[in-house]
């Protein structure tokens, strides 16, 4: 199933490839978001693309994690 994802990353990680969390939304045929699921875009290798290991979380979970997240003062 997350072979047909479309896979995307933050507008902060560039193009210059190096560290970066991708997310692709899985929905339904009605775009009702089903599941998040998340992957580190450095487990991407010739051996794993296009199935790296992802974390899988339920649309609820992410909307509580992104607040937490955009409330820290990380570094850009």
């Amino acid at each position: 199933m997350s072979t047909d994802l479309k896979w995307f990353k933050s507008s902060y990680s560039g193009d210059q490839g190096g560290e970066c969390v991708e997310i692709a939304i899985a929905e339904t045929p009605l775009t009702t978001p089903t599941t998040i699921h998340i992957r580190d875009s450095k487990a991407l290798t010739a051996l794993t693309t296009p199935a790296a290991p992802t974390l899988k979380v339920t649309p609820a979970a992410w909307s509580a994690f992104l607040p937490v997240v955009q409330a820290l003062d990380l570094p850009e």
